[in-house]
């Protein structure tokens, strides 16, 4: 069993024992999709925690896109309510990586590859092998803009 989603449930019962009841909610929901991903598919299985890291990666997303949408329709309280559910999620990702550490990994990454100068054709193999390198760390947008610019000297 995965100690990420051990944890999730330890922290729901500490949380709920404290009557803190936005870390609850929040943690009930990350359980939720947790399970959900497991009995997605045609048979259930056990998510490891790189997979665990993967879906509350995703649900914090979804938690900062609806605090912009709501902070555009002028609802600041909802706003909030997102931001701090994004919060508590952040608590259970990796340390995100800084620009910086996202070039150099990059940098590294397409030198190991040999990729310097073939262009937007080596997009695919060397994202490959920085996938792993950046899982829940970085976006995966920026680390593909930060991997086409340098292969297109750009």
């Amino acid at each position: 069993m995965s100690e990420l989603k051990d944890r999730l449930r330890a922290d729901l019962t500490g949380s709920m024992k404290e009557r803190d009841r936005l870390r609850a909610s929040t943690l009930r929901m990350a359980l939720t999709a947790v399970t959900n991903a497991e009995v997605a598919g045609k048979q259930a299985r056990e998510l490891d925690d790189g997979e665990v890291t993967g879906v509350l990666v995703s649900e914090a997303k979804k938690r900062r896109e609806a605090a912009t949408a709501y902070d555009d329709a002028g609802r600041a309280e909802l706003a909030a309510k997102e931001r701090a559910e994004a919060d508590v999620l952040a608590t259970y990702l990796p340390q995100p990586l800084s620009e910086d550490e996202l070039v150099q990994l990059v940098t590294a990454t397409v030198e190991s590859q040999g990729a310097a100068g073939k262009g937007m054709s080596a997009m695919g193999p060397v994202m490959g092998q920085l996938k792993p390198n950046v899982a829940g760390r970085a976006d995966g947008a920026a680390v593909a803009a930060e991997v086409r610019r340098q292969l297109t000297g750009g």
